[in-house]
C-alpha cells in the first residue's frame, strides 16, 4: 500500500497574500438528520466544537464542523483521526439513517493569508465578501471561477478553500493569479 499524500503536497507561493496548500487533513462528510440529538453529540465528542448554525462554521486548531446542507455536516479532524471518528459515528447512529464516509483523499485545503486575502478570493467567488456580510465564523459553498468550493475565514486575514482533488492545481493557481493581480481597494 502506498504512503497517502495530499493534493499538492504541501505547494505554497508566498508574497504579499500567501497561498498554500494545507497538506493532509481528515474530512468525514456526514448526512443525516442534522437536528437529531444522537447526530449532533457524536459530532460534538469528535470534534470538541459546538455543532454550528446554517452557513457557519465552528473550529479551532485542526477540527472543526461546517454546515453544508440542510442535512449535511462536513468534519475536519486531523488525518490520522479518521478510521477512529467513522467507528465512534457509525457505532453512535448505529440503526438509524445516516452516511458518513471518509473524503479526505478527495478533497483539498488551501489557504490564502494576508493583509488582502479578502480582495483575493473576491476576484473569483460572486459571494459577496464585504466585511458585514462575510466574516470569520461564516462559511459558505459557492465556487472559484468555474469550480465548486467552499470558504471560511478562519481569521480577519485568512481564508481557508476546501475543493475537490481533481481541481485543486487549478484552484491552487487561480488564487495565486488573483493575489499576483495585487490589491483592487475594494475593502
Amino acid at each position: 500500500m502506498s504512503d497517502a499524500i495530499s493534493a499538492l503536497q504541501g505547494r505554497m507561493v508566498p508574497g504579499e497574500v500567501t497561498v498554500r496548500e494545507a497538506g493532509l487533513r481528515g474530512m468525514i462528510t456526514l448526512r443525516g438528520d442534522l437536528s437529531d440529538a444522537a447526530l449532533r453529540g457524536i459530532c460534538t465528542d469528535v470534534t470538541g466544537q459546538d455543532f454550528p448554525d446554517r452557513g457557519k462554521i465552528s473550529a479551532e486548531g485542526e477540527t472543526a464542523m461546517c454546515w453544508m446542507s440542510p442535512d449535511e455536516i462536513l468534519i475536519l479532524l486531523p488525518y490520522a483521526q479518521v478510521t477512529g471518528a467513522l467507528g465512534r459515528i457509525d457505532a453512535a447512529l448505529q440503526g438509524q439513517h445516516h452516511l458518513a464516509e471518509n473524503v479526505s483523499d478527495a478533497r483539498a485545503l488551501i489557504f490564502v493569508e494576508g493583509e488582502f486575502a479578502r480582495e483575493v478570493m473576491a476576484k473569483v467567488t460572486p459571494v459577496d465578501l464585504h466585511p458585514a456580510h462575510f466574516g470569520p465564523g461564516d462559511f459558505r459553498r459557492s465556487r472559484l471561477s468555474q469550480v465548486p468550493a467552499a470558504f471560511w475565514m478562519p481569521d480577519e486575514d485568512t481564508f481557508a478553500v476546501i475543493c475537490f482533488r481533481s481541481v485543486a492545481e487549478y484552484a491552487f493557481d487561480l488564487l495565486v493569479a488573483s493575489a499576483k493581480g495585487g490589491r483592487v481597494g475594494v475593502f
